[in-house]
């Protein structure tokens, strides 16, 4: 197997959650830290157009959105395993929920003024402005939380968590699962990343321990990695892995080989163009060629994005 490579950066939320996945897996991988916000040249040599954090790449294959990258390292690694058995369906509702609703309660609470301040504390005030802008391209036409409400919403949510850990160390039982690691990520956001705004946390103890538990799995074997070693990587390889499913289902009218775009159907909306070459039950891929990376696979997951065919001139 080609080295697992994530692209990433320290402070991102989504890309603590595939961290930590990768450490209760106990696998080795590559580090490659690319910019939190655009321009993200190295970034979309690989991925077309799609530029959130993190993404991960196999070979010539990189894969986008931390719930296809669960799947994958589950295929790559499947004890232990993140979709407990009769509990997988559960388990995926669950993450669903945490990434989205829960994710976007707590952001929207965590960037408040005093967290926003904390958070770019000693940095140039065109710092946060860029951010500021970055985030907002990212997020148009989504309708945000304001702050009060917010911060309802997350005490709620802190709640059910808290509710759903009693008797017991891990959301869904005994272990932890892909539920634990979505839930996990925004909080850690909270107490971790802008500790000024960590008190919510305070009112559920059995929340604030669980986050010990979580945090104790670590992060695996990483070594460092280039994004121009990445994609010289990608150049070199002979071609895309085995995929555990090729099985083609037609949602669109759209057939192999077509020209097509696959973007977001929320945050982050930019689109990858490129041959559509896989449409299982669970995932795109597109086919596209880069004059450094050659010709790359990228995968999206079918929930949350949107397939289109490109039509002729």
């Amino acid at each position: 197997m080609s080295d697992i490579i994530l692209h990433h950066y320290p402070t991102s939320p989504f890309s603590e959650k595939v961290r930590l996945v990768l450490g209760y897996k106990q696998l080795a991988w590559r580090s490659v830290v690319i910019p939190a916000i655009m321009p993200k040249p190295n970034v979309l040599a690989l991925t077309g157009g799609y530029r959130k954090t993190p993404f991960l790449q196999i070979g010539s294959d990189v894969y986008c959105d931390s719930a296809l990258i669960c799947d994958v390292l589950e295929h790559l690694q499947p004890t232990p395993t993140l979709y407990p058995a009769h509990q997988g369906g559960v388990a995926r509702i669950v993450a669903q929920w945490a990434d989205t609703t829960l994710f976007w309660a707590a952001m929207a609470y965590n960037l408040q003024p005093k967290g926003a301040a904390a958070m770019f504390e000693g940095a140039p005030p065109e710092m946060a402005k860029a951010f500021g802008a970055d985030r907002a391209a990212m997020t148009s036409g989504m309708v945000r939380l304001r702050p009060g409400d917010a911060t309802a919403a997350y005490r709620s949510y802190l709640r059910r968590l808290s509710n759903m850990l009693e008797g017991q160390d891990y959301l869904l039982g005994s272990a932890s699962c892909v539920a634990d690691f979505a839930a996990y990520h925004p909080l850690w956001f909270s107490r971790v990343r802008v500790p000024v705004m960590a008190g919510i946390l305070d009112a559920t103890p059995a929340v604030l321990n669980w986050m010990d538990r979580m945090a104790a799995l670590g992060h695996g074997q990483m070594s460092r990695f280039t994004a121009e070693e990445a994609i010289a990587v990608c150049a070199a390889s002979p071609g895309p892995a085995e995929q555990n499913d090729r099985a083609f289902q037609d949602e669109h009218g759209v057939t192999l080989g077509s020209r097509v775009t696959v973007a977001a159907e929320t945050f982050g909306q930019e689109t990858t163009e490129g041959e559509l070459i896989a449409a299982t039950r669970t995932r795109y891929t597109v086919r596209r060629v880069d004059a450094r990376a050659g010709t790359v696979q990228v995968h999206f997951p079918r929930i949350g994005y949107v397939l289109k065919a490109v039509l002729p001139a």
